[in-house]
């Protein structure tokens, strides 16, 4: 079986592993407050070039979204969100559980923009509703469609004017980074944004995210709401050490370099499934890519490709997402273009 379904199906990148190994007998303090967070956490302040800012070790995607969001909402304001949004469609209410509406947006390939920001506030009228306080976009999109420069400064520029928080969940900020599409760094990122995260999970950690926020406001009692919110783990260390081993290089680091070749392998499938006469759903240039196959063939191709099932198009059709990942091999991405000959 080979597998397209997800990219933190594999464990992690042997450097990884190899720093996990090195420092395994190594007594610490706990809750990540020991020496290899506290040193991951300036190298992504150098990475980033903000020394103004808190990093913090986290232990996934969704509960980073839920305390972030939390540590940052009035019981009154809501988040602004698009409906695809993972806080929206794949953290089991998990915002809401924590006292915060979300308004769900109809994004634009992905992503939210100004003008949906603007319709948002439109159902917005006194102390009957809740006040729109943050949008929150993920780079990238679950659509795996990446933001440009012009669209973030514009989301900014329409933040700062609303008095909202800017929020990007970062789980595959890696792939968005290094896509042909991003005119941007991460440093740009930290201008643009009040609070953004490093996905490891995503991208060649066994788990773990880096929360980096920048705006104060946020941050008041930010480790108390991890703690309440079951996110702090007592072998905090483990994730210091994994993102010491991500970063170590800054932008010639592992973590780009994977990153890099998950998008170029995700590259080569959309070419050749393109080359052999089949379309698209979305216009994803990193890598996630969302295949149209009829349904029969999608069946046989599930014998021996584990992938998506994404939905129905059409009588016959379903669109399917494949997903490439820091240990996707190009014999499996030839493997499954040679299956899809035989249609």
């Amino acid at each position: 079986m080979i597998y397209f379904r997800s990219d933190y199906s594999q464990g992690a990148h042997p450097k990884v592993l190899d720093a996990l190994i090195k420092t395994n007998e190594e007594h610490t303090d706990g809750y990540a407050l020991d020496p290899h967070s506290e040193h991951a956490a300036q190298m992504i302040k150098d990475l980033i070039g903000r020394q103004d800012c808190e990093v913090y070790m986290m232990v996934g995607g969704t509960p980073t979204n839920i305390i972030t969001i939390a540590s940052a909402l009035k019981p009154w304001e809501a988040v602004v969100a698009p409906r695809t949004g993972h806080i929206y469609r794949h953290e089991c209410g998990g915002v809401e559980a924590s006292g915060h509406k979300i308004i769900p947006m109809n994004p634009i390939n992905g992503k939210l923009t100004p003008a949906l920001i603007e319709e948002a506030w439109l159902e917005y009228e006194d102390d009957h509703t809740v006040i729109p306080k943050m949008a929150y976009i993920s780079n990238t999109t679950e659509l795996g469609t990446v933001y440009t420069k012009a669209e973030l400064e514009a989301l900014s520029k329409c933040c700062k004017n609303h008095d909202m928080y800017l929020y990007m969940d970062g789980a595959r900020l890696g792939a968005a980074l290094t896509s042909d599409e991003a005119d941007y760094t991460i440093k740009d990122i930290a201008q643009l944004v009040d609070a953004f995260y490093i996905g490891g999970t995503k991208n060649g950690a066994l788990l773990g995210e880096a929360v980096i926020i920048l705006n104060e406001e946020i941050n008041d009692h930010y480790r108390w709401m991890i703690k309440q919110n079951c996110g702090m783990l007592a072998k905090g260390r483990l994730i210091g050490v994994q993102f010491e081993a991500l970063l170590d290089g800054g932008e010639n680091s592992i973590f780009f370099e994977m990153a890099a070749h998950e998008n170029k392998m995700a590259k080569k499938l959309r070419e050749g499934i393109t080359a052999l006469g089949y379309s698209f759903s979305g216009t994803s240039t990193t890598n996630q890519i969302f295949p149209i196959f009829p349904t029969t063939m999608v069946r046989e191709l599930e014998k021996d490709f584990f992938f998506y099932d994404w939905e129905g198009y059409g009588d016959d059709q379903r669109v399917i997402r494949l997903v490439t990942s820091w240990g996707t091999k190009e014999s499996d991405v030839d493997a499954f273009l040679e299956a899809i000959k035989k249609f």
